[in-house]
């Protein structure tokens, strides 16, 4: 098979075709993504306005917004893009940049929901102690090292995957440029290459998973170990939207990075990647503003003040 130019652009076959059935999906996905959009904003808006909700946990809740609406905003406008204008075509220069984007984002965000399961934990188990086991200075430190720690990891696996000669069939079958899918198109031996990016996913998925697992084993005894009703149901409420969040993050990221490679399959990766691009940042808004008291509050207290 022959080398393709590596200046030349890359095709992305998409998400949906022309017919009626995948112009409905296209529309739904779109106010999906939109809805996302504005919730996140909102969120974000909420939680620098109100005093009340500049505690860690918000803090980390609003970098969580904030990281969904740039992972929205790499996917989304490009392949809204390349379905209505029939022009599918990326640069190599872009093709890296979408990389980049979305392994920082999406590995900061696993990080960062790490973070977020124990300032729970410290919550619910050691109330009094929380402004000492979760200051602002540890809260920082945490959504700093999220930030630095993944944007490192996106830009060298941006940079190593681009370093491939690619072969002469240069279709990418996904509706964005995502490290596994392109290296099916790669010429060399990537075997390498795609333990290494193995190890990091293990790394970037297993160590904060199980994190978030263990902090949630002890808010559990704590819990059940509490009589009382209310506490039951308000720590219960509050974790039970985070593992929501976590379960669909997680579940969706083992699922595409850490099967064998002989199971992969271009379409189950596109249906479940929709999942973690589009789908789950729509959720943090509705379950962390629609669940949760404070932010009710904080949004009732802003409507009062525009109205009045």
């Amino acid at each position: 098979m022959k080398i393709w130019n590596t200046t030349s652009d890359f095709i992305l076959l998409g998400l949906f075709n022309h017919t009626g059935a995948h112009l409905f999906l296209f529309v739904t996905v779109m106010t999906i993504a939109f809805t996302s959009l504005v919730g996140n904003t909102l969120m974000l808006f909420l939680i620098h306005q109100d005093v009340q909700l500049h505690t860690p946990m918000y803090f980390l809740l609003s970098q969580l917004s904030l990281m969904d609406m740039m992972l929205v905003s790499t996917i989304v406008p490009k392949m809204a893009a390349d379905y209505l204008t029939g022009q599918k075509s990326i640069s190599p220069a872009g093709c890296g940049l979408q990389i980049f984007f979305f392994m920082s984002l999406g590995g900061a965000e696993f990080f960062l929901l790490a973070s977020m399961s124990y300032d729970r934990y410290v919550a619910v188990c050691h109330p009094l102690r929380y402004p000492i086991l979760m200051s602002w200075q540890l809260c920082l430190r945490m959504t700093v090292g999220s930030w630095f720690l993944e944007a490192a990891d996106g830009l060298m696996q941006a940079a190593a995957t681009l370093s491939f000669p690619f072969c002469d069939a240069h279709e990418i079958n996904h509706f964005f440029c995502e490290a596994p899918t392109l290296m099916r198109l790669a010429c060399a031996d990537t075997v390498i290459f795609e333990y290494v990016m193995y190890i990091c996913c293990v790394l970037m998925l297993l160590v904060p998973f199980s994190l978030i697992l263990i902090s949630y084993r002890f808010i559990l005894a704590a819990v059940l170990e509490n009589h009382s009703r209310e506490a039951h149901k308000r720590a219960f409420a509050t974790c039970s939207s985070h593992l929501c969040v976590v379960g669909l993050c997680y579940g969706a990221a083992i699922f595409i990075y850490m099967r064998p490679k002989s199971y992969r399959s271009a379409n189950y990766d596109k249906t479940v990647s929709v999942l973690y691009t589009i789908f789950t940042p729509l959720l943090n808004p509705i379950i962390y503003c629609m669940r949760n008291s404070d932010v009710k509050g904080a949004l009732r207290k802003c409507m009062g003040q525009c109205a009045a």
